[in-house]
């Protein structure tokens, strides 16, 4: 739907539909800050109506987006608005406090904790709902902000299972990266962002070693783009590790499934992760997950039910648990049974869970008002 993608936008995606799928006669404004259009590969509801930020200059976009939803909002008086990022709860704020417009706001992850702003502080304690995508979120809102708990709910992030699906190791991308169909492959699928390291792929480059004296043929891939790559091509040269890392760059959606039935387990130990859609993914595709314990990705895991949580700190946990996955003795007997395990994953996390979740809370607005 949108033209970029990140956790954000494709769980705005999934909520947008979601919305559209309540069997109640609903007008729906959308407003989309930096696209231009929406894809023609997916139909919208005829009472959905989009307006584009993203052909204004970088430097006036916010201005212009904002301007948009509050000129909207006085004109329209809308019944409820909902803002997909909390940055934006602050115009709906203005528009509560003006025209009495009630509004939900959605806390994802980084994003949301050790919010220093006034403003934002303000409008997160004048949302009327906040709707966070884990327990680990909204616990650090809780504790941080002081909000009242019974105004945050939980509507976990979702997925696409028509899109992630079990299949054998791609033949094409065993020849793209030189490897033998029985060699072990670790996967971690992420940004390369300077500011977003703590997303694990550190820990794995530095536990690569240890591995390789258990596994010498293991190899593991870093599928991804971002400003941080020259950084961890420096740290993979330091480790020695340039026969056994590949970073495969920019993965196109077209074959990111491809990808996750490449390896044999996808692993990201982070520390600061909301909650981590590419967990969901990969166990789509049946594939053993390693993630770490102190953050959103505890829910992605159902508590440990569906994956490997370890201390993302600790470097002889990360290396054991891997070890143990890869020779198949982890005690965990779901997490190498593949059919059971996506079955598992789409009962707790996919889409009608998802929409059902949702439709509850906004069925509940609609009898109010």
């Amino acid at each position: 739907m949108f033209e970029f993608k990140g956790g954000i936008q494709v769980y705005s995606s999934f909520f947008l539909e979601a919305l559209q799928n309540i069997n109640r006669p609903i007008k729906y404004d959308v407003f989309l800050k930096h696209d231009t259009h929406v894809s023609d590969k997916q139909a919208f509801d005829k009472n959905t109506n989009f307006h584009f930020s993203g052909t204004w200059p970088l430097k006036v976009r916010t201005a212009t987006f904002v301007s948009q939803i509050l000129s909207s909002g006085i004109l329209q008086n809308p019944d409820l608005i909902i803002s997909t990022h909390l940055n934006f709860t602050i115009a709906a704020d203005y528009l509560k406090r003006l025209r009495g417009i009630p509004y939900w706001t959605i806390a994802h992850g980084i994003e949301a904790w050790n919010i220093q702003s006034p403003a934002r502080q303000k409008a997160l304690h004048n949302a009327d709902k906040i709707l966070c995508v884990s327990n680990y979120t909204r616990n650090r809102l809780i504790q941080e902000q002081h909000l009242d708990p019974k105004k945050l709910s939980l509507l976990p992030n979702t997925f696409d299972s028509n899109r992630f699906k079990i299949s054998s190791k791609p033949s094409y991308l065993l020849e793209r990266y030189k490897l033998q169909p029985e060699q072990p492959i670790i996967l971690t699928v992420n940004r390369l962002v300077s500011q977003e390291s703590y997303r694990g792929y550190d820990k794995i480059l530095e536990v690569l070693p240890q591995i390789r004296q258990v596994i010498p043929n293991i190899h593991y891939i870093i599928a991804g783009k971002g400003d941080d790559r020259s950084r961890l091509e420096k740290s993979i040269a330091q480790h020695q590790l340039q026969d056994c890392v590949t970073l495969a760059g920019f993965v196109p959606d077209s074959e990111l499934c491809d990808h996750y039935n490449l390896c044999d387990v996808f692993a990201m130990p982070s520390k600061l992760e909301g909650f981590g859609i590419v967990f969901l993914e990969a166990l789509a595709c049946g594939k053993p997950v390693l993630a770490g314990n102190q953050d959103g990705a505890t829910d992605a895991l159902y508590q440990g039910k569906l994956g490997a949580l370890v201390n993302p700190d600790d470097t002889k946990e990360i290396t054991k648990t891997l070890v143990k996955i890869l020779q198949h003795t982890y005690p965990l007997p779901l997490m190498y049974q593949s059919e059971k395990l996506r079955k598992k994953v789409i009962e707790i996390y996919g889409f009608e869970q998802f929409k059902a979740c949702l439709n509850q809370s906004i069925g509940d607005f609609l009898n109010f008002i």
